[in-house]
């Protein structure tokens, strides 16, 4: 009778197993192998060894382009998106009347395809025409032209990232409504104002939430790839080729499948050992309410 169970059990499992197999396991060994090999789609994969990892590093400027373009974007945009979460969930926190609106309101951007993000951004940040420069010139400053700009251009991606930091609003918000009432009920008996308040219990019980989002903002920002795409293409002059656009133009632009292979796996060594780096150091602030 339980084998017949387990064995219910496993067909019912068995699309999905199928599912894992044929469109996880597979393509992730399978880029493995292709990583070493010369490889077009068109003809077989031929062995080449270390050629790709080679050419990555000695004969790819833009493989080195792309990695800038991408550690500038993950130092700046994670820290801010962060910051803007933390900011807004306190500033959604308080008792004020409308509050489910406004929840709403910044949720909103977080839920927009980015497809159709991407495209309300480029009219946005249009030099002659867009949104934010003519209220700059209504208050007197000529603005940049942004996309078009080199020094602009992953500034202006950055920015659009924050706009969307409703999504991790909501985590925040979850976090705090988690931290016990009674921690403040205390602090305030024993004279801890709004500040002391703020910085011993409220952003030390948060941690665990901001430990979380900032994993899994470091992840996401090493993939970085569609709004780039879709608004600059890798320009201007190269200064928003991040990583992850460099593979797809290997890939299905120039059809070098196995040296795009040895590229994403490079980056999954870089995501791993930036994501152990960032596990070692919890111990040391973050804290679990133990």
């Amino acid at each position: 009778m339980v084998r017949r169970r387990d064995l219910t059990g496993w067909l019912f499992a068995l699309p999905a197993v199928i599912g894992l197999v044929a469109f996880t396991v597979y393509p992730f060994v399978a880029s493995f192998y292709l990583s070493f090999c010369d490889y077009d789609i068109f003809t077989s994969p031929r062995w080449v060894g270390l050629a790709n990892y080679h050419t990555m590093f000695t004969r790819d400027p833009l493989f080195w382009k792309s990695l800038q373009n991408v550690l500038y974007y993950t130092v700046f945009a994670v820290p801010l998106g962060i910051a803007f979460g933390v900011i807004l969930a306190l500033l959604l926190d308080a008792r004020i009347r409308g509050l489910s609106v406004y929840r709403t309101i910044y949720f909103l951007p977080s839920i927009v395809p980015v497809v159709a993000t991407s495209v309300l951004w480029m009219w946005l940040l249009n030099p002659r025409i867009g949104l934010v420069n003519t209220l700059l010139r209504l208050a007197g400053v000529e603005g940049p032209n942004w996309l078009a700009d080199p020094e602009w251009s992953k500034p202006s991606l950055i920015l659009m990232s924050i706009w969307a930091a409703g999504g991790t609003m909501i985590i925040y918000l979850a976090g705090l409504k988690d931290i016990p009432i009674s921690l403040y009920e205390a602090a305030m008996v024993d004279g801890a104002n709004t500040w002391r308040r703020l910085r011993h219990i409220t952003l030390p019980m948060l941690t665990p939430v901001i430990f979380f989002n900032l994993v899994m903002g470091l992840i996401g920002a090493f993939q970085y790839f569609t709004q780039a795409f879709i608004m600059t293409g890798g320009g201007p002059l190269d200064s928003t080729l991040f990583y992850s656009l460099h593979l797809f133009f290997q890939a299905f632009q120039y059809l070098k499948m196995g040296y795009a292979s040895a590229m994403a796996w490079f980056l999954f060594v870089i995501v791993v050992c930036i994501t152990a780096v960032v596990f070692k150091t919890q111990g040391r602030w973050v804290h679990y309410g133990r």
